[in-house]
């Protein structure tokens, strides 16, 4: 179930319920081939996706727009990494200026009878306009996750590697 959570001042805080266990949620990201299929907003979708998940480790990704084909590049570096639990990273567009910021994102999973809570946490913004533009994209991106195939498996699949 979605919830716009908190949007107050310079942080984002989103929050989703998950109808899927939390090891499906964590494989949705941190594993590229899972994360190519719900990474960027509807009409920004990933094109390109490279990914070192360990503390320390660089990721970076390409978004393409499906309107213009303008590629937006954006990455960062993990900073702690506790499996099925809690996700900690930088996001920085490759852009000068405000959108070039970079800022800290935080994603905690917690397993509710089946069902996965996570709770994103992106701080800070310099503007609300691009804290609301992070807002639709993650809003976006969350509903592609939750319609992605690997959270769609029918019960009693085999589990995804």
């Amino acid at each position: 179930m979605p919830s716009n959570g908190d949007r107050t001042g310079n942080e984002l805080v989103l929050e989703r319920t998950f109808n899927a266990p939390v090891a499906l949620v964590w494989k949705a990201w941190t594993q590229v081939e899972h994360l190519m299929a719900w990474w960027g907003p509807k009409h920004h979708p990933a094109t390109e996706m490279t990914m070192d998940l360990t503390v320390g480790g660089r990721w970076r990704a390409c978004l393409r727009s499906v309107e213009d084909g303008r590629l937006l590049w954006m990455n960062g570096i993990f900073h702690e990494i506790v499996p099925h639990q809690r996700l900690v990273f930088t996001f920085q567009w490759e852009e000068e200026g405000e959108r070039g910021m970079e800022t800290v994102v935080t994603v905690a999973f917690t397993e509710e009878e089946g069902s996965t809570r996570m709770v994103f946490r992106q701080v800070p913004f310099r503007s609300t306009t691009e804290r609301e533009g992070h807002t639709e994209g993650w809003s976006s991106c969350f509903d592609r996750l939750q319609e992605s195939a690997l959270l769609c498996l029918p019960a009693g699949s085999p589990p995804i590697p």
